[in-house]
Protein backbone atom coordinates (compact mmCIF):
# COMPACT_ATOMS: atom_id res chain seq x y z
CA UNK A 1 0.00 0.00 0.00
CA UNK A 2 0.99 3.32 -1.08
CA UNK A 3 -0.20 6.17 1.87
CA UNK A 4 0.15 9.78 1.09
CA UNK A 5 0.94 11.91 4.32
CA UNK A 6 -0.41 15.33 4.18
CA UNK A 7 -1.56 18.31 6.05
CA UNK A 8 -1.05 22.28 5.44
CA UNK A 9 1.67 24.41 7.23
CA UNK A 10 2.17 23.91 10.78
CA UNK A 11 -0.80 20.92 11.14
CA UNK A 12 2.02 18.42 12.52
CA UNK A 13 2.37 16.33 9.31
CA UNK A 14 6.09 16.66 10.24
CA UNK A 15 5.75 14.59 14.01
CA UNK A 16 3.45 12.45 12.17
CA UNK A 17 5.58 11.66 9.67
CA UNK A 18 8.91 11.48 11.72
CA UNK A 19 6.28 8.42 14.31
CA UNK A 20 5.78 6.42 11.33
CA UNK A 21 9.83 6.45 10.19
CA UNK A 22 10.56 5.39 13.96
CA UNK A 23 8.07 3.16 13.74
CA UNK A 24 9.58 1.36 10.53
CA UNK A 25 7.98 2.83 7.81
CA UNK A 26 9.90 3.77 4.45
CA UNK A 27 9.43 7.45 4.30
CA UNK A 28 9.51 9.04 0.65
CA UNK A 29 9.86 12.45 1.31
CA UNK A 30 8.59 15.33 -1.72
CA UNK A 31 10.42 18.25 0.46
CA UNK A 32 13.63 16.58 0.77
CA UNK A 33 13.74 15.32 -3.12
CA UNK A 34 12.89 18.78 -4.46
CA UNK A 35 15.58 19.88 -2.92
CA UNK A 36 18.07 17.16 -4.40
CA UNK A 37 16.94 17.27 -7.77
CA UNK A 38 18.39 21.06 -8.05
CA UNK A 39 21.79 20.66 -6.77
CA UNK A 40 24.29 21.29 -8.97
CA UNK A 41 24.98 18.20 -11.50
CA UNK A 42 21.30 17.19 -11.37
CA UNK A 43 19.84 17.79 -14.99
CA UNK A 44 16.91 19.75 -13.63
CA UNK A 45 19.56 22.60 -12.02
CA UNK A 46 21.23 22.58 -15.49
CA UNK A 47 17.65 23.20 -17.21
CA UNK A 48 16.78 25.68 -14.02
CA UNK A 49 19.67 27.30 -15.28
CA UNK A 50 19.44 27.70 -18.52
CA UNK A 51 15.95 29.19 -18.61
CA UNK A 52 17.06 31.76 -16.01
CA UNK A 53 20.25 32.56 -16.30
CA UNK A 54 23.51 32.45 -14.41
CA UNK A 55 22.54 35.28 -12.16
CA UNK A 56 20.34 33.04 -10.26
CA UNK A 57 23.29 31.45 -9.12
CA UNK A 58 25.12 32.12 -5.90
CA UNK A 59 29.34 32.16 -5.64
CA UNK A 60 29.23 28.14 -5.47
CA UNK A 61 27.27 27.66 -8.01
CA UNK A 62 24.58 26.34 -6.39
CA UNK A 63 20.89 28.12 -6.95
CA UNK A 64 20.23 31.37 -5.26
CA UNK A 65 16.42 30.65 -3.93
CA UNK A 66 15.73 33.92 -2.23
CA UNK A 67 16.45 35.66 -6.20
CA UNK A 68 14.33 32.41 -8.05
CA UNK A 69 11.77 32.96 -5.46
CA UNK A 70 11.46 36.93 -6.41
CA UNK A 71 10.92 35.77 -9.75
CA UNK A 72 8.52 33.15 -9.90
CA UNK A 73 6.75 34.81 -7.02
CA UNK A 74 5.78 37.66 -8.91
CA UNK A 75 5.22 35.57 -12.65
CA UNK A 76 2.61 33.09 -12.93
CA UNK A 77 4.47 31.84 -16.29
CA UNK A 78 8.06 32.20 -14.89
CA UNK A 79 6.14 29.74 -11.99
CA UNK A 80 4.58 27.38 -14.20
CA UNK A 81 8.15 27.52 -16.13
CA UNK A 82 9.62 25.92 -13.29
CA UNK A 83 7.03 23.73 -11.84
CA UNK A 84 7.83 21.99 -15.34
CA UNK A 85 10.85 21.49 -14.58
CA UNK A 86 10.99 20.84 -10.90
CA UNK A 87 7.61 18.74 -10.67
CA UNK A 88 8.69 15.63 -13.15
CA UNK A 89 12.19 15.36 -11.72
CA UNK A 90 10.88 15.18 -8.72
CA UNK A 91 7.80 12.57 -9.23
CA UNK A 92 10.58 10.10 -10.82
CA UNK A 93 12.60 10.08 -7.79
CA UNK A 94 10.38 9.64 -5.78
CA UNK A 95 8.87 6.34 -8.19
CA UNK A 96 12.37 5.06 -8.29
CA UNK A 97 12.26 5.45 -4.08
CA UNK A 98 9.56 3.36 -4.20
CA UNK A 99 10.44 0.58 -6.31
CA UNK A 100 13.82 0.64 -4.36
CA UNK A 101 11.96 -0.22 -0.83
CA UNK A 102 9.41 -2.09 -2.15
CA UNK A 103 12.10 -4.83 -4.32
CA UNK A 104 13.46 -4.60 -0.75
CA UNK A 105 10.38 -5.99 0.86
CA UNK A 106 8.40 -3.36 1.99
CA UNK A 107 4.88 -3.60 2.27
CA UNK A 108 3.52 -0.11 2.54
CA UNK A 109 5.56 2.61 1.59
CA UNK A 110 4.52 6.35 2.75
CA UNK A 111 4.94 9.36 0.65
CA UNK A 112 5.19 12.77 2.83
CA UNK A 113 4.07 15.45 0.12
CA UNK A 114 2.90 18.81 1.37
CA UNK A 115 1.32 19.90 -1.29
CA UNK A 116 -0.69 16.42 -2.63
CA UNK A 117 -3.69 18.50 -2.94
CA UNK A 118 -1.77 21.30 -4.61
CA UNK A 119 -0.16 19.22 -7.19
CA UNK A 120 -2.69 16.98 -8.04
CA UNK A 121 -0.37 13.67 -6.98
CA UNK A 122 -2.84 11.31 -5.89
CA UNK A 123 -2.13 8.49 -9.09
CA UNK A 124 0.86 8.16 -6.43
CA UNK A 125 -0.72 6.87 -3.32
CA UNK A 126 -3.69 4.57 -2.65
CA UNK A 127 -4.67 6.52 0.51
CA UNK A 128 -4.55 10.16 1.16
CA UNK A 129 -3.95 10.63 5.45
CA UNK A 130 -4.40 13.86 6.47
CA UNK A 131 -2.54 15.23 9.27
CA UNK A 132 -5.80 18.72 10.40
CA UNK A 133 -5.78 21.01 12.74
CA UNK A 134 -8.38 23.99 12.75
CA UNK A 135 -7.47 27.39 11.61
CA UNK A 136 -6.98 29.51 14.82
CA UNK A 137 -4.55 26.22 15.93
CA UNK A 138 -2.96 26.41 12.77
CA UNK A 139 -2.47 30.54 13.12
CA UNK A 140 -0.97 30.39 16.57
CA UNK A 141 1.35 27.63 15.57
CA UNK A 142 2.83 29.10 12.78
CA UNK A 143 3.41 32.47 14.27
CA UNK A 144 5.01 30.41 17.80
CA UNK A 145 6.97 28.02 15.34
CA UNK A 146 8.49 30.72 12.89
CA UNK A 147 8.11 33.84 14.84
CA UNK A 148 6.86 35.15 12.06
CA UNK A 149 4.10 38.23 11.86
CA UNK A 150 0.01 37.67 12.37
CA UNK A 151 -0.04 39.31 8.46
CA UNK A 152 3.19 36.85 7.20
CA UNK A 153 1.42 33.75 8.74
CA UNK A 154 -2.14 34.49 6.84
CA UNK A 155 -0.07 34.77 3.80
CA UNK A 156 1.61 31.47 3.97
CA UNK A 157 -1.44 29.87 5.32
CA UNK A 158 -3.55 31.05 2.50
CA UNK A 159 -0.71 30.08 -0.43
CA UNK A 160 -2.17 26.55 0.10
CA UNK A 161 -5.43 25.14 -0.19
CA UNK A 162 -7.88 25.62 2.91
CA UNK A 163 -7.30 22.04 5.25
CA UNK A 164 -10.85 22.24 6.12
CA UNK A 165 -11.43 21.58 1.99
CA UNK A 166 -8.47 18.86 1.73
CA UNK A 167 -10.71 16.93 5.10
CA UNK A 168 -13.28 16.26 1.76
CA UNK A 169 -10.88 14.19 -0.06
CA UNK A 170 -8.43 12.43 2.51
CA UNK A 171 -9.21 8.52 3.02
CA UNK A 172 -8.42 9.41 6.55
CA UNK A 173 -7.89 12.69 8.84
CA UNK A 174 -5.93 12.89 11.52
CA UNK A 175 -7.12 15.67 14.14
CA UNK A 176 -4.04 17.00 15.82
CA UNK A 177 -5.55 20.05 17.86
CA UNK A 178 -5.22 17.52 21.22
CA UNK A 179 -2.21 16.32 22.63
CA UNK A 180 0.90 14.27 20.95
CA UNK A 181 -0.43 11.04 22.44
CA UNK A 182 -4.53 11.65 21.34
CA UNK A 183 -2.33 12.17 17.59
CA UNK A 184 -0.56 9.45 17.37
CA UNK A 185 -3.14 6.35 18.57
CA UNK A 186 -5.19 7.81 15.95
CA UNK A 187 -2.23 7.52 13.29
CA UNK A 188 -2.01 3.79 14.87
CA UNK A 189 -5.29 2.95 15.08
CA UNK A 190 -5.86 4.33 10.84
CA UNK A 191 -2.73 2.12 10.24
CA UNK A 192 -4.57 -0.72 11.87
CA UNK A 193 -7.70 -0.07 9.70
CA UNK A 194 -6.17 -0.04 7.14
CA UNK A 195 -3.99 -3.27 7.80
CA UNK A 196 -0.80 -1.20 6.65
CA UNK A 197 2.22 -3.33 7.88
CA UNK A 198 5.83 -1.72 7.66
CA UNK A 199 7.12 -4.95 6.00
CA UNK A 200 6.54 -8.48 4.96
CA UNK A 201 8.97 -9.76 7.50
Amino acid sequence: MRIGLTGGIASGKSTVSNWLNEWGYPIIDADKIAREVVEPGESAYQEIVRHFGKEILLEDQSINRKKLGSIIFNDEHERKALNGIVHPAVRKKMLAQKERYEASGHQTVIFDIPLLFESDLFHLVDKVMLVYVDEQTQLERLINRDQAGKEDALARISSQFPLKDKRERADAVINNSGSLEETASQVKMILNQWKANPSNL
